[in-house]
Order: structure tokens, then sequence, then C-alpha cells
């Protein structure tokens, strides 16, 4: 189904039409910068207003821009040059984002790297990236070590003659890697070489560059979760990253200079940049946190007034959710919350809606290989659609729905492989054509493998992923369905359901469960609960309770779950 198959006649409908998604499109015009730019403007209009907020420090826009000067000139000095590849291994911190801006401003493309990652993964990220320069630090987050990390994915780095200069077999790109902190280490580029850099080089420089950038260039790229296989570096241009954070923000938001964002997510991810991109856009406020701390996080919303906030994904509503304090936290500022009720246990819903009542809540669908968001919901949305469904797409990106063996549009409400276009698409996976061309069809449409539909209004809904699909005994069975289903069970906090080997089916499902704090029921109730629900062979044949979760940086990792249980029934 194509989302511009609703529109249809002359008068009315064409003034239908130019308000999909909230926005008079007549009345849009397309607003674009780099992401350097993006923040020097924000900082040339608001220079005193406040523009980052940990919990223990905060920056105002100016203070933000002169850090990230410095820090490009010291990149420069470095030998960073336009179209390098920087990349930054770091917790959310102060540092990270002054790293971030600081890339952009060198014409550099910034990589962020999963703070999770083992040095297995570092090295594959590091050599598959071309990475020249990489900024990490000496603080442990996590219980990670980054020095020890990367000395495990750079054995020769210890050996290393000249740490500015770094001859690493196998990363022919990599010169240098810098280590903010107070500490050294052998191989590494000490902070205080690195700030004392900042001197030998000049900012006219880092202008000169930044002037040179297009808004076309790839200004960013990063790597999806590897959940599955090698992690794949999406590359995404300036214009894709600033315009989507532009249209979520401004467009649909329509956050002002006045407005507190808030977002608990790792700047490594997609769901952190495009907030804080679309609030610097405006000169708001965007407020953050080195890790997800429920406490912390409360007592942000609350001192600091926030209005909005990007919550996403259920492990970190549920952990507002339940935590004692949350009872009696002071949420009324809040005006709107990205709080994806659709796809979230029903007693998620429940308690942020009677903690809330005056916020207006959206859902939202979007991916790293879309510069985030590409539907999400509008103020103009009856709130009926807002919290069962997921929004429609931004101004100026297209979305198919379709069969996924035949390729053609399905009818209204009918599921399929949802298909995306527009400005926002990723340019390419970093050095694989082959998956590029999988994924991005001629017509530039971007083959997203999630299974979607959209509705009357032209609203869609999340159904799971074809990969996520289970064949038992030759029927199709959604992961997502029987999630959602256990998720009803009272006493479920959250269920992820995975496919098993079986001898007579195949596969077999088989269901994970955390239950809710104080609750109690047994693997056989949990069955029973099914079986009076759905057919007998979507019914889970094995319940594991966990109260800890494999995690990527935001996404559950089924695949190891999976391999855990199919070692421990001893399966094949």
């Amino acid at each position: 189904m194509l989302l511009s198959n609703f529109i249809s006649g002359a008068g009315s409908a064409m003034a239908e039409f130019n308000k999909i998604g909230g926005e008079d499109l007549s009345r849009l015009r397309i607003s674009v910068t780099t992401i350097g730019d993006l923040l020097l403007s924000a900082a040339d209009r608001y220079p005193d207003t406040l523009a980052l907020v940990f919990p223990d420090s905060q920056y105002t826009y100016q203070e933000l821009a002169t850090r990230a000067l410095r820090r490009a000139r010291s990149l420069q000095a470095l030998g960073v040059k336009p179209r390098d590849h920087v990349g930054i291994l770091m917790p959310t911190c102060p540092a990270f984002v002054e790293i971030f801006f600081a890339a952009a401003l060198c014409g550099a493309v910034v990589v962020p790297i999963n703070a999770r990652y083992r040095a297995q993964e570092l090295a594959y990220v590091i050599e598959n990236g071309d990475i020249v320069t990489l900024i990490t630090t000496d603080a442990i987050a996590d219980q990670v070590n980054f020095v020890e990390r990367l000395a495990g994915a750079v054995p020769t780095l210890k050996s290393q003659a000249d740490p500015r200069r770094l001859q690493v077999p196998g990363m022919p790109a990599l010169r240098n890697i810098v280590l903010l902190g107070e500490t050294t280490s052998p191989g590494f580029i000490s902070q205080g070489e690195f700030d004392a850099l900042e001197e030998t080089s000049p900012e006219e420089k880092v202008h000169l560059a930044r002037l040179g950038v297009r808004v076309r260039d790839v200004g960013l790229m990063l790597y999806t979760s590897g959940t599955t296989a090698n992690p794949k570096g999406c590359r995404i241009t300036h214009e894709a990253q600033v315009r989507n954070s532009i249209a979520l923000g401004r467009h649909r938001y329509r956050l002002t200079h006045e407005d507190r964002f808030w977002s608990p997510l790792p700047m490594f991810h997609i769901a952190s940049v495009l907030p804080m991109l679309a609030i610097f856009d405006v000169g708001g406020t965007y407020l953050t946190m080195s890790y997800f701390d429920a406490g912390v996080a409360l007592d942000m919303l609350q001192r600091y007034e926030v209005t909005a906030t990007y919550p996403c994904f259920v492990t970190i509503m549920q952990g507002l959710i339940y935590h004692p304090n949350f009872a009696s936290a002071d949420l009324s500022r809040i005006k709107l919350m990205n709080s994806n009720f659709a796809v979230q246990p029903p007693d998620v819903a429940q308690s942020i809606m009677r903690a809330m009542p005056q916020a207006l809540q959206v859902g939202s669908f979007g991916m790293t290989e879309t510069a985030g968001t590409v539907c999400t919901g509008s103020p103009d949305e009856a709130e009926s659609l807002r919290i069962t469904r997921l929004g429609k797409p931004l101004p100026g990106l297209e979305v198919r729905i379709v069969d996924g063996e035949s390729g053609a549009d399905v009818a209204t409400g009918g599921h399929g492989e949802v298909l995306v276009r527009g400005y926002s698409v990723l340019e390419g996976y970093h050095k694989d054509a082959e998956k590029t061309a999988e994924a991005i069809d001629s017509d530039g449409w971007f083959h997203t493998g999630d299974i979607g539909s959209l509705d009357e209004q032209g609203t869609i809904m999340f159904h799971g992923r074809y990969k996520d699909m289970l064949k038992v005994g030759g029927e199709n069975v959604a992961a997502a369905e029987i999630e959602a289903l256990l998720g009803r069970h009272p006493a479920v906090k959250l269920a992820q359901v995975v496919g098993i080997p079986d001898a007579k089916y195949v596969e077999v499902p088989a269901a994970f469960v955390e239950l809710k704090p104080g609750s109690t029921v047994t693997e056989a109730e949990l069955v029973s609960f099914c079986k009076a629900e759905v057919a007998a062979f979507k019914v889970p044949r094995v319940v594991r309770f966990v109260s800890d979760w494999p995690m990527s940086s935001t996404k559950i990792q089924k695949f190891r779950l999976r391999e855990a249980l199919v070692a421990d029934l001893g399966l094949t």
C-alpha cells in the first residue's frame, strides 16, 4: 500500500493531503545545513541558553561551540582531513558531544562506536570503518575498561614506536588513538598532548574545512547493532540527519526555543543523535545521561522541568514506572512523550497516562538506515490513534507496504514489508555493495525487513521482523504476536519469543519472561493462558523465567537467548 493512495480527487481531498501528519505541507520550506553548522547557528542565536545538560554538568551553546572548535583544532593537528573517519568510543558524556561536533566541523565522518563492543567487535569496526583517528576515555563505564578492550582489539598497540603514526597490521587507515582522562597508556596519545595540539592549528583552518562540506556528503556512519552477524556501517549524509531532525522536532513535535528535550539513549545510537539535533535546531536544551538510572532520570525530569521526552524502548519505560519514586514524581511539565504505547506492555501505557494526563503521547517507527524516525504521531491526531499506532511519515518521506514475495502493494490493513523512500535513506552500507543492492532497489526504495500495515488514516503499525517469523509446521507465526499476548498476563513484565528446533514441526516457539516485582506465575499457567487465546501451534512449548536480558545498546539480543536455550535443552 502506498501512502499517497489515500489521497484522490481534488478540492477537499487536496486540502486533506496538505495536512498529512498535521503539517500544512504548502507552508513548509526545506531547511538544511551540516551537522557542524547546526551547532554554530544555534550558538549564534542563543549563546547563553543551556544547550546540554547532564546530571552533574551543563553547558550553554556558546560554551559547547567553543569546546567543539577547540577539539576540532586538535583533530586537525593530528592530521584529520575532510572525509576522514573519526571514531568515538566512550560512554555518553560531555566529551563525546564535543568530539561529535568537532569531527563534523573538520568535515570528517563521525563514527560513534557501541561502547558495549568487545575486542573482536572493535577490531572489526576499526578496520571495516576505515577509522583514521579514534577517541576514547580512561573512564570505566558499566565495568568496561576501554584501554583494555582496545589493547585486545589492536594487539600491537603497546609496541608501537610512535602513537601519532600507528602502523597496525590489518588496520591500514588507523593513524592514532587518543585517550581522554588523567592516565596514559602505551600506544595512546594522552589528553594532555591532544589538548596541547590545539595551539598548533589555527581556528581559521577549521572554518575553511567546515565551509567546504556539502550537505550531501556523508557526515555520520552508525553501525547497526550486530545482533545476528557483523554490524553494518550505515552511511548517513548531513542532509539526511539534519533534515530528519528538523522534520521531527520543528515540524512534527513543534518544539521551540523554550523546550527541554530529554533522551537517555547512548550517543552511539540514532535515537540519541536524532533528538539532540532536533532540539539544537530550535535552540532548546538537550538533557541526557551517561547511563540510564531511573531514579536519576526522574530527578532530572522534575528538576529541569523537562517538556519533551524520547525514552522509546520498553526497558527504559518500565524502569521509570517500576521505580519507587515514580508515583510521587511531578511530571506535569512534560507536554510530549515518544512513548510507543502501541508496542509496549499495557501496564506501561496505563501507568504513564495516569502520571502525566497532560502529556501528548506519540508512537514512532524508524531505524538507523533512515536517519531515525520515519513515522510518528502528530498533535492533531486523535489519542486513540496516537497510542495504538505509530504515526504517519514525516514530510518528505514515502512509505509503502508490499507483499514480501510478489512486491505488490497490499490492501489497506494488510500486512507486508515496509518500504521507505526519501531524503533520509542511507547512502549505502560501508564497503558492502551486495547488502546495499539487496536493501535499496533501483527506484530508491529501502526495504526495511520490517512487517507493517497502514490503516485508513495512513498511520503505520509494526508487526515484527521478517527474520523474527517462526515457521511452525509450515504455519507462519510472528514472535511479536505471542510476546504481546504474554504481555497481557497480569504477572508478566516483559516477554520475548524465539524459535527452537523441533523434530516434528521443524521449529516451535519458546518464551522468555520477566515477571513484575512481587508477582508469581508458573510455566504451566502461562502455557494455559496462551492456549485459551491462540491456536495450538502458536503456544510456547517452553517458558524460561529471567531477570536480566542480554542487550545490545537498546535491544534484547534474541540470538543469545536462543543459543543458550538450545544448548541447555541439548537440541541441534
